[in-house]
């Protein structure tokens, strides 16, 4: 198999990354990934690696110096090919755990934590206090709605057009009832505590998709090869891009972009209102076609 072969073979689906991931994103943290399977490197190792990295770009933002930002640009796409390595690894070698889920979906946030703790030092003397005020309604709102829904219906998408195994699908009453079994024991609290938090994520996702929650259970009842699951997928097709815009690609490039010409304050006027138009956009769009098929399944 060919270099590209080999990396398609570790994505999910086409259909929720495009060329721009392929090339720029998952092909480094592929080879990144051979070379730690060669070193016999654990993904939870790499996964630490891309958060001490990710996190430590936040120090060179803080700078209103040029030369320490692009040292920290180049400290953010590498804990980004490390966070990608850290899935790809685990899926060839079979070293799956839950600690290194809970991780890698915390990787992410932990980095634009300290990123935007870093913006907000060198912005406060311009600012004031007004900056700690915009940057928790940008990061602990905004970006927090935005990744989310945007991971949500990525999922949707996969569990619809592939399966459950692939979509990863949950729901947050069955993590509920999932936590409420466990224990607050030596074996089971971490499992526990990080169900707690993880079915309040859940929530927050579902909250902002009712139309799809009445969908759902008549999708559950249809066949692989269902007509309607096609329509879905031709209608939740083009949100896909929208997904990966919110996501890390371009925002990142946003971000970088209005670092490099000085004004990083720019990011977060992007994020309220660009990107929440965005948010408020595909959700109006999915929730629209849902009720529409939901329509379609219930007549008699």
């Amino acid at each position: 198999m060919s270099l590209k072969e080999r990396v398609l073979s570790t994505m999910k689906s086409p259909d929720i990354e495009g060329n721009f991931e392929l090339y720029v994103t998952r092909t480094p943290g592929y080879l990144w990934a051979l070379l730690f399977r060669r070193l016999h490197v654990h993904p939870i190792a790499v996964t630490l690696l891309s958060i001490v990295i990710g996190s430590a770009s936040a120090i060179f933002f803080a700078y209103d110096d040029l030369r320490y930002n692009l040292i920290g640009m180049l400290l953010l796409i590498w804990a980004n090919w490390y966070d990608c390595a850290d899935g790809q690894l685990a899926r060839m070698t079979g070293q799956k755990t839950l600690i290194g889920r809970v991780l890698d979906g915390f990787a992410g946030e932990l980095w634009f934590i300290c990123i935007y703790i870093g913006l907000a030092v060198r912005l406060y003397p311009l600012m004031g206090i007004s900056i700690f005020i915009i940057i928790l309604w940008a990061g602990f709102y905004c970006h927090s709605r935005q990744c989310g829904i945007s991971d949500y219906y990525r999922n949707i998408h996969l569990w619809v057009t592939l399966g459950r195994e692939v979509g990863e699908l949950d729901t947050s009453a069955e993590q509920q009832r999932k936590m409420q079994s466990l224990k607050w024991n030596k074996k089971e609290w971490f499992e526990k505590f990080y169900l707690y938090f993880y079915t309040r994520y859940m929530r927050t996702q579902e909250r902002q998709t009712p139309q799809f929650q009445q969908l759902r259970p008549l999708l559950e009842r249809l066949s692989s090869d269902d007509p309607v699951r096609h329509d879905f997928r031709r209608q939740s097709l083009p949100l896909m891009p929208i997904c990966n815009i919110l996501t890390f690609d371009t925002r990142v490039g946003v971000l970088f972009l209005s670092i490099l010409i000085g004004h990083p304050w720019i990011y977060f006027a992007v994020e309220m209102t660009v990107f929440e138009a965005l948010r408020f956009y595909m959700i109006r769009r999915h929730e629209a076609f849902c009720h529409k098929l939901h329509q379609t399944l219930a007549a008699p």
